[in-house]
């Protein structure tokens, strides 16, 4: 792994060490190993952040690698919104919990995707700090003024970059003010068309990332009602649906 080359690019930059990503998306689940803190020292000085209690996320729910959460809410969220959402930092959706992990994840070993592909994970800067910005709400959405203010926030707390996996038609002119304090504004590009290579979050002052494929695949026997059998792809991963059988309903 590329963690481990003394001369690689990430070990220069110390994995991320002292470094602090503020994430604005849909909440994090502290208990995840990605964001132990063992072996973490106290937080860089510089950190002014808080962080913040609801149903589901106390005090402790931070720590030396998690160093802050918050969350925004306003009546846009609120009108549509999950019956399953939480008040507090706590991701209920899963996204931004993955894009925390994404970004700055610490090292676990045997990880794997339902049994599946067992190996070690990490985030691009491992041994980052990390601060969530649940902006963001299943089934609400992700409101322009909780952005923004995640934004102020953020810039106060002391983050020294600011990643968002968040896309639509306009361009958030917001963030302009933050790259002006010299925090870089990292977005996606976006998962829509119309056209191929089309990117969503062009503006010139940010960094727009594409995601990346998996060099691997799941393959699965599929086997029909006339016993033809042709390879697919699954994450079904226990024993009796090593060959999943499809029967044709007779009329």
């Amino acid at each position: 792994m590329d963690y481990m080359q003394p001369n690689s690019l990430l070990a220069k930059a110390n994995y991320g060490d002292d470094i602090i990503i503020g994430v604005i998306d849909s909440g994090i689940t502290p208990e995840s190993p990605s964001f132990a803190d063992d072996g973490y020292g106290p937080p860089p000085s510089k950190w002014k952040g808080i962080c913040q209690v609801g149903p589901s996320f106390e005090g402790k729910s931070c720590n030396r690698k998690l160093i802050g959460a918050r969350w925004y809410i306003d009546d846009d969220n609120l009108d549509s919104m999950s019956k399953n959402e939480i008040l507090s930092p706590r991701d209920v959706h899963g996204h931004g919990m993955h894009m925390a992990s994404t970004a700055g994840g610490n090292i676990v070993h045997n990880a794997s995707i339902f049994g599946l592909a067992t190996g070690t994970v990490r985030g691009g800067a491992p041994c980052a700090r990390v601060a969530m910005y649940k902006a963001c709400w299943s089934g609400g959405g992700c409101s322009t003024a909780g952005q923004l203010k995640a934004m102020d926030d953020a810039v106060h707390d002391g983050v020294d970059i600011l990643s968002l996996s968040i896309g639509g038609p306009f361009e958030n002119y917001g963030t302009l003010h933050v790259v002006a304090k010299g925090i870089p504004v990292v977005y996606s590009a976006g998962n829509d068309g119309p056209i191929t290579q089309t990117v969503e979050n062009s503006s010139p002052w940010l960094l727009t990332v594409t995601a990346a494929t998996m060099d691997r695949s799941f393959p699965v026997v599929i086997t029909l009602g006339n016993n033809d059998k042709f390879v697919a792809q699954s994450f079904a991963t226990l024993s009796q649906f090593s060959e999943i059988q499809f029967y044709e309903r007779e009329e």
